[in-house]
């Protein structure tokens, strides 16, 4: 018995052509195979960088140390880096590629801000160091201009303080002095202080109270220097007519107080007088001249 062959080892001339076809006749078309789409290309996900992150931080330390007195002028560096940052994350988030717009816009506006602040900080510094060196140098000024108008005052009055004899100096004290000019001396014995052969001149210092209380005379012994400079002895006789001023002088009144001197023969014909009411606390004034 033989058996069937089965359906796929058929010889396909010996398979039976579809009711209607010749048998030597084309084959129909057979249908076309299924389609199958492509797999889908995967499209990049948005994804939260660290551009708008990095952005943010910079602009807001950017904005603090800009608010800082000592650090300020740090601050211009990580403002200057968020506004960067910022920018380029606001570019990956135009492109999708970031999802934290709002954040980098938020460090480009921070950013932004902390070149403002630390500009306007800047100036205001600059401002303020300029006043004060200006208002420094100002001072100086004032001072230099005091000094040499103290300077210009103590020549005026030291000049003020030399006058001839027979001028009137007032101190500060109210006290009005005048040295007349030395007149010849005859002592007479006994005598002190003359050497024989010196010229002997007396010297006549009248002091008034200008003021409107008693003021006294702490030192009211003079000093004379003769034509060359040198110090000149203090005459004692026994004529009793030198006066020395003591005590106090009452408003309105007057003081006279006659002095001997010695001037050697060889520097007798000029002579200064320095004479001052209180040598402590007033300055002394000079009175010269010649003494023939």
């Amino acid at each position: 018995m033989s058996m069937p062959t089965p359906p796929g080892d058929r010889n396909p001339v010996d398979q039976a052509p579809p009711a209607g076809q010749e048998p030597w006749g084309p084959r129909p078309a057979e249908p076309a195979p299924a389609y199958w789409p492509p797999y889908p290309i995967p499209v990049p996900q948005a994804r939260n960088n660290g551009m708008g992150v990095t952005a943010l931080v910079l602009g807001i330390t950017g904005v603090v140390l800009g608010l800082t007195v000592i650090l300020f002028w740090l601050s211009w560096l990580p403002a200057l880096l968020a506004v960067v940052f910022g920018f380029v994350g606001l570019g990956y988030a135009r492109r999708g590629l970031a999802t934290n717009k709002a954040m980098a816009l938020a460090g480009v506006i921070t950013g932004a801000a902390g070149l403002l602040i630390s500009a306007g900080v800047g100036v205001f510094f600059v401002v303020v160091a300029k006043e004060v060196a200006d208002d420094g140098r100002a001072r100086a000024e004032r001072a230099k201009a005091a000094a040499a108008a103290e300077e210009e005052k103590e020549k005026a009055e030291e000049k003020a303080r030399h006058l001839s004899f027979g001028q009137s100096y007032t101190f500060k004290n109210g006290l009005k002095v005048t040295v007349a000019k030395p007149q010849p001396f005859d002592p007479r014995e006994p005598v002190f202080g003359h050497a024989e052969g010196n010229k002997a001149v007396q010297v006549t210092v009248t002091v008034v109270n200008t003021g409107t209380e008693r003021i006294a005379v702490e030192s009211g012994l003079p000093h004379v220097n003769d034509a060359n400079g040198a110090s000149t002895e203090l005459v004692i006789d026994g004529s009793g007519r030198q006066k020395v001023i003591t005590g106090y002088v009452l408003p309105g009144k007057e003081a006279v107080g006659k002095y001997a001197f010695s001037l050697p023969s060889d520097a007798a014909g000029k002579a200064e007088v320095e004479f001052s009411p209180d040598g402590k606390q007033l300055a002394y004034a000079y009175w010269s001249g010649p003494t023939s």
